[in-house]
């Protein structure tokens, strides 16, 4: 059986800067709960902390059990802790807004009598759109710094890599957008007897927007103060899943923070007139953690056990934190 080399206590105190901290991993293997964990932990030790949720399917009020959809909610029971899940629906509509704005002021400049609607309506049918809404979302939480530290449960994983590895994407993407306008401009300024210096709101918005991706990528590649921590179960599919992710997110910069284990069988607790089944469980995730030792060397942070109870509620998630942030043996 392998052991913990650096425990997410060891890890953190490593990183003491350390400001933007993800949980993401494969559907149903408890990011929400470890997020609510982390963010507890980080405010007991005096740290103004937000736990934002940009999964577009949101749990935290659920796991709080209190109401902390759509604003920065003080959560009852834990100092220093706010939660937010962000509205999806309003997020997305305020950024059809936003696009039908900038595509207006193209057909203006380019002077095409066609109405925005249908270049909005193809735009915001790309199931790409709700991803890139909840992206300009957390970077406008973090751009504002109003906390400390700040924990985001994520969408499941291939959603999140996506969404971080959009500031990359976006950068090439404006970077092009701009060379085409300039070129664009210097066409409509030779065949047009019109001002040279006319403003063009959609090139400031182009640059704007390529800046405050810049400084997003500065933000999530610097391994001082953001970390990504994988939650996996002691199973199969989980384990493949994030296999996987890792090496995406090292090729996009992206700092890993390491891998948390969650729901193992404590096998001591275990009675001799213990029913097959979980025998047979115990035994299965035997298996599967000698695979994680293996596989994920050096990088497994935590173990957090399957408890007799679900993790809801404040005192529930301070009972985790426990255990996401135990000390090494």
């Amino acid at each position: 059986m392998g052991q913990i080399k650096e425990s997410m206590v060891d890890f953190i105190g490593a990183h003491p800067k350390m400001k933007y901290i993800f949980f993401g991993g494969k559907g149903g293997v408890g990011k929400t709960v470890m997020a609510g964990a982390a963010a507890y932990w980080f405010a007991s030790q005096g740290k103004k902390t937000l736990l934002a949720s940009t999964n577009p399917v949101h749990s935290l009020s659920s796991l709080l059990d209190q109401d902390v959809f759509g604003r920065h909610v003080q959560v009852e029971g834990a100092p220093n802790l706010w939660a937010y899940e962000i509205d999806t629906k309003d997020t997305i509509e305020r950024s059809k807004k936003e696009i039908r704005e900038k595509i207006e002021w193209f057909l203006k400049y380019a002077e095409i009598k066609t109405k925005a609607d249908e270049f909005v309506e193809s735009a915001t049918l790309n199931p790409a759109f709700e991803e890139s809404a909840m992206f300009e979302n957390m970077i406008d939480i973090m751009f504002k710094d109003e906390y400390e530290v700040y924990v985001f449960d994520t969408a499941p994983t291939a959603n999140a890599r996506r969404l971080l590895g959009m500031s990359s994407v976006y950068s090439l993407w404006v970077d092009k957008m701009v060379k085409s306008r300039e070129e664009a401009k210097s066409l409509k300024e030779l065949l047009s007897y019109s001002k040279k210096n006319e403003k063009d709101p959609l090139m400031e918005y182009l640059v704007n927007f390529r800046e405050r991706m810049e400084h997003a990528k500065t933000l999530l590649t610097d391994d001082q103060l953001t970390a990504f921590f994988f939650v996996t179960l002691p199973e199969a599919l989980p384990i493949a899943v994030i296999t996987r992710f890792i090496q995406w997110f090292h090729d996009f910069g992206i700092p890993v923070g390491g891998v948390v284990v969650n729901m193992l069988i404590d096998e001591s607790s275990l009675g001799p007139d213990a029913p097959d089944f979980v025998k047979n469980r115990v035994a299965m995730q035997k298996e599967y953690m000698e695979e994680i030792w293996q596989k994920f060397d050096g990088m497994v942070r935590a173990i957090v056990p399957l408890f007799d109870t679900e993790v809801r509620g404040v005192d529930m998630v301070a009972e985790t934190a426990k255990y996401l942030f135990a000390p090494k043996e």
